[in-house]
């Protein structure tokens, strides 16, 4: 009998991996991505894999050599050295995780209320969200195995919930004879807006940077983090493929433009009437509410290191569970505050600013250290601002207020850094 060391093993890794994942990205996002990408936002989402698996490479080698609780910002601290770059990105990719939970909490809302029409309240939505992150948070208070065991779970039905509706929807067409491409418009294809929706479904992927954050919770981190990066991947690229082609098969890209933020309950009941809506919102409650419990987990492990490291606030010291309390108390400001494209759009900006910091560091400075091959960081840094630079033009010309917020936000992070260090520097000069 192996003995129990309370630590995560690979199974539970992986679920709370694919927990972050498969969440709002494939349930909030399928509308947000078919507006941009028309009737082929199916390849978006399998170019958002290609382009997540590349550069999920850095974060892979860099695992297996330094495991840390600290995740991404001990790789940022390594790659940059300890100063203004390294915690302006490590920051960064917190708020871009924090906004990835408000992304889950509203996600929850809108398809809770689904079956009685009042998915878009404006009340509701972020009522029933703020509930969603403050029941997640306590939940995480028991402690890890309780996480885990709930991830591994909810992990199990989500995958075979989303797999079943798919593949039954892929049926019915096949058996309706109408084909899988009936519902086209035959609009030809428009490459930047492919691109552009492509940035959106890397926020349905960048989950696996969670796993990093396990650190020494892991069993075997060396080996394990890497496998459940890669896993993790695997199973979400399958699934949102799936369920991609079975939603264009069922109401077509302009059916997911309309239903927007609740395109996989729209495009159930066509096939399945209501309770096929009734079975997709069910999934999508587990699925929201383990992202959440995954998410809040991991993200408050990389904010206690930020605090270690000096790089971000602390409460006064009677206060505690602070990593939780801060992060959680910042998901409810961001969902109270913002919509889902909002939401999306600020945390693809933050996310891939941050994606490209983490390569430049490996090139520069970890390459040798970790055994990274140089190209893979290069062509991870080309993909980002291929689909990066589309969705920023389209983003200014359909939504500039986002834009300005998400500017004025990295702002804020840098300028807050610089008046810490140089603090710093004067304390241990004085």
């Amino acid at each position: 009998m192996p003995k129990r060391t309370g630590k995560i093993s690979l199974t539970g890794s992986v679920s709370l991996g694919t927990g972050v994942m498969i969440g709002a990205g494939i349930f909030a996002l399928v509308g947000q991505v078919a507006e941009f990408a028309g009737d082929f936002f199916p390849i978006a989402f399998l170019l958002g894999a290609i382009v997540a698996a590349v550069s999920s490479y850095s974060y892979v080698r860099y695992s297996s050599v330094n495991p840390s609780s600290g995740g991404i910002a001990m790789l940022l601290k390594d790659a940059c050295g300890p100063g203004v770059a390294a915690g302006s990105f490590s920051l960064f990719m917190f708020v871009s995780m924090v906004v990835a939970e408000s992304l889950l909490a509203r996600t929850f809302g809108t398809y809770l209320l689904r079956p009685f029409g009042l998915q878009d309240s404006v009340i509701l939505v972020p009522v029933l969200g703020v509930a969603a992150i403050v029941t997640a948070a306590i939940v995480n208070f028991v402690g890890n195995t309780v996480v885990e065991r709930s991830a591994t779970t909810t992990a199990i039905v989500k995958i075979i919930g989303i797999a079943v509706l798919a593949i039954a929807g892929l049926i019915g067409v096949a058996a309706g004879g109408d084909g899988f491409f009936s519902k086209s418009s035959g609009d030809s294809i428009d490459l930047v807006g492919l691109l552009a929706g492509t940035t959106l479904c890397v926020l349905a992927y960048k989950g696996f940077t969670t796993i990093t954050n396990q650190g020494d919770d892991i069993r075997d981190p060396k080996r394990n983090i890497a496998r459940s990066i890669l896993i993790s991947l695997a199973i979400c690229t399958v699934l949102y493929l799936l369920i991609t082609v079975s939603v264009n098969s069922s109401i077509g890209a302009s059916g997911a433009v309309e239903a927007r933020n609740y395109a996989l309950a729209q495009a159930a009941e066509p096939f399945f009437g209501a309770w096929g809506v009734g079975i997709t919102v069910a999934i999508a409650v587990v699925a929201t509410l383990s992202g959440l419990l995954a998410s809040l987990y991991s993200v408050s492990r990389l904010y206690a290191m930020l605090q270690k490291m000096r790089q971000a606030p602390s409460l006064p010291k009677s206060v505690p569970h602070q990593p939780m309390i801060i992060t959680a108390g910042l998901a409810i400001l961001v969902t109270v505050f913002l919509d889902l494209s909002q939401i999306a759009s600020m945390g693809a900006f933050l996310y891939l600013s941050m994606d490209m910091a983490v390569q430049w560091g490996v090139i520069r400075h970890l390459r040798s250290r970790i055994e990274a091959n140089i190209w893979i960081p290069i062509l991870t840094i080309v993909l980002d601002l291929a689909i990066l630079i589309p969705f920023t033009i389209l983003k200014v010309q359909s939504d500039l207020f986002t834009v300005i917020v998400a500017a004025v936000v990295a702002a804020a992070i840098v300028a807050a850094q610089i008046v810490t260090i140089r603090t710093q520097r004067r304390t241990r000069k004085g």
